[in-house]
């Protein structure tokens, strides 16, 4: 199949209202694994709405989401488009209940040569009703096996570097087995991730986890190191290298400094890196 440059660079989708409340946020965080500690007062103010809840920062990523790219002018074989990188810029924090408009846009596709990958680079803009800014997110995605379509754009600039030196903490988080099957439900119901027969398809033995939960579980890695406040959060990003399982554990690997947090995360079992590059920046 072979990608439409052209379509793609037009593709310009309305501006999408975003209404959300409590029931919302609290589905989000679960999705994310958080709540596995149901003791944990940390983790219970992002998934109870008696104990004075909040919204999970990364949140964002899943409002005013286009959905996915399936017009067939695109010429991209949706079985071979994964999550490739992904930053949330906060300008506030994220409201419990709030009306905001979605503004997505293709920024640029990257070639990577004959054989190799597309990247798809897309921005969309979280804006409040009078149209002050609330976030960002940037989402780059891979497009495997899409390169060579002639594009003039062929590399990315280079992501954070991770401190070469053991890491300063370590934080391990499960990730129970329907995972996906919850995630599913903000919004990114690609059968990759719920579709045994999608996923092999696709070259992976079973579905995996959608690379927006597992970003959200590295979130949620930096925030326990914090006692989990929110509001400090100002933006995250990282690239993914690897597929995760539903059911497997992540390990978090975090070095610390005032405002800021470099990061990657591991799955313990397979001891595979599956988030690089990785930056958390801080409010003071």
């Amino acid at each position: 199949m072979a990608l439409n440059y052209e379509r793609i660079m037009a593709y310009r989708p309305a501006d999408i209202p975003v209404s959300y409340g409590p029931r919302d946020c609290i589905l989000y965080s679960l999705g994310i694994g958080l709540g596995m500690d149901p003791l944990d007062p940390g983790q219970l103010k992002f998934v109870y709405e008696r104990h004075g809840l909040e919204a999970f920062p990364t949140m964002a990523v899943v409002l005013g989401w286009p959905g996915r790219m399936t017009d067939p002018a695109f010429g991209l074989d949706e079985t071979m488009v994964v999550a490739a990188e992904l930053k949330v810029t906060l300008a506030r924090p994220l409201a419990v209940a709030d009306e905001l408009i979605g503004r997505p846009r293709i920024k640029e596709v990257v070639d990577r040569g004959p054989g190799g990958p597309a990247i798809i680079l897309a921005t969309r803009d979280l804006l409040a009703r009078d149209g002050t800014p609330v976030a960002c997110i940037e989402s780059n995605l891979l497009a495997r096996k899409h390169g060579g379509f002639g594009g003039g754009v062929t590399t990315l600039p280079e992501p954070p570097a991770i401190p070469d030196r053991p890491p300063d903490r370590v934080c391990d988080l499960p990730t129970p087995p329907h995972l996906a099957l919850l995630y599913r439900l903000t919004g990114d119901e690609n059968p990759l991730h719920a579709d045994p027969e999608r996923a092999k398809a696709a070259g992976f033995p079973r579905p995996i986890l959608h690379g927006a939960a597992t970003f959200g579980i590295a979130a949620h890695a930096v925030l326990r190191q914090l006692a989990y406040p929110a509001d400090r959060l100002e933006s995250i990003s990282a690239r993914f290298s690897r597929p995760v399982f539903p059911g497997e554990t992540i390990r978090t690997e975090l070095w610390m400094a005032p405002a800021r947090i470099s990061f990657q995360a591991r799955v313990v079992g397979r001891d595979e890196i599956v988030l690089t590059n990785g930056l958390a920046t801080l409010r003071e």
